[in-house]
């Protein structure tokens, strides 16, 4: 797959703008119809435009808005279709999480109640931001996805197999194989051919992802981190994208999962609470520091240092894997070569 050069197409302005625009529209689509709820700045309940679900339509009845127009989406498996058919017709979208619209689940709900506070979200300021592009880099997160269904499916077919044996007190990892001319035999087989063709399927995957690292750089320069390899460092790009999109490390951190909120009130702290966080990146940068750790190298170094200031093995690991999430971070955002020993600058 040959990935062009990232194009800035962001002719919008931000979503903390929102003072400027005419009109503040909120999409609910389906299958079947589509609603779409409509504010303007001074109006005090939206009014709603519907429709079959044909694209055309959406397009015809945004185009006739005269004015500046900011349109909301949740996020959904059909929303980056939406976004980028959409994308011409209106001045900004925002594609927002749904996990943080409880609104709409209070009260009565239908299409036209939905795409209604939406659009009043929309026009506060209320809306969690989900990143979507139009960038052609955009569709190594569907590589991505694709590859991890794979994983799963190959890491169910093993267990199964595993389940096949110990069922009759076998070993699938020592044991030569089932009783033959029997129904297990034959369930045995199939599974092993399903097995063949994972292990397959998955090393083109592999080939992709080299070309990847090939014909992007940044993926390439990241491999030179210890812990970091070709499918980590994908994994890592395809995820991000853009890391100008995050303020600061603090973000990206908790984007990656490294991060925990306090629960404070009235004096009182409640605890650490989680965030909503990439679990991909966690997993990614979690890795990582378990791999750099166990080499001789400028991370692995970092880590006895930690040890040597008293850090837990826990919190020295942790310590790691934001310091390889900062790095990464830093050399998508800046386009830089990676520093080994840079901690050193922090004593």
């Amino acid at each position: 797959m040959k990935i062009t050069k990232k194009v800035n197409r962001n002719k919008q302005n931000t979503y903390s703008s929102l003072t400027d625009y005419n009109y503040y529209l909120a999409l609910d689509w389906s299958q079947v119809n589509y609603a779409l709820g409509v504010l303007t700045p001074k109006s005090k309940h939206p009014r709603y435009l519907r429709g079959p679900a044909k694209i055309d339509n959406i397009q015809n009845h945004l185009s006739g808005l005269r004015g500046k127009k900011i349109l909301t989406i949740e996020e959904t498996t059909s929303t980056h279709w939406l976004y980028a058919e959409l994308y011409e017709c209106v001045d900004k979208i925002v594609i927002c999480d749904p996990y943080r619209n409880s609104l709409l689940s209070d009260g009565a709900k239908n299409d036209d109640i939905d795409a209604g506070k939406l659009s009043l979200l929309l026009r506060g300021g209320f809306l969690k931001e989900v990143y979507h592009t139009l960038d052609n880099s955009y569709q190594i997160r569907k590589l991505l996805s694709g590859y991890e269904d794979l994983i799963k499916m190959g890491v169910r077919l093993q267990n199964q197999k595993s389940a096949l044996y110990r069922a009759e007190g076998l070993n699938s990892k020592k044991d030569s194989g089932l009783p033959a001319d029997t129904f297990m035999s034959f369930v045995e087989e199939q599974q092993n051919s399903l097995i063949t063709h994972y292990e397959e399927t998955k090393q083109k995957y592999l080939e992709q992802f080299r070309q990847l690292r090939k014909n992007i750089p940044i993926i390439n320069k990241m491999c030179r981190i210890s812990g970091i390899n070709t499918i980590s460092a994908v994994k890592i790009y395809g995820t991000v994208l853009d890391a100008k999109r995050f303020s600061g490390k603090n973000k990206y951190w908790g984007y990656c999962g490294l991060v925990h909120h306090q629960k404070t009130s009235g004096g009182r702290n409640y605890g650490k609470r989680k965030i909503r966080h990439s679990r991909r990146l966690k997993s990614v940068y979690k890795t990582a520091a378990l791999a750099a750790i166990s080499g001789k190298n400028d991370i692995g170094e970092y880590y006895q240092e930690l040890l040597s200031q008293g850090y837990s093995e826990y919190k020295a690991r942790h310590a790691v894997a934001r310091y390889i999430a900062t790095s990464t971070y830093a050399m998508m955002k800046n386009a830089t070569e990676y520093i080994p020993y840079s901690w050193r600058k922090k004593e």
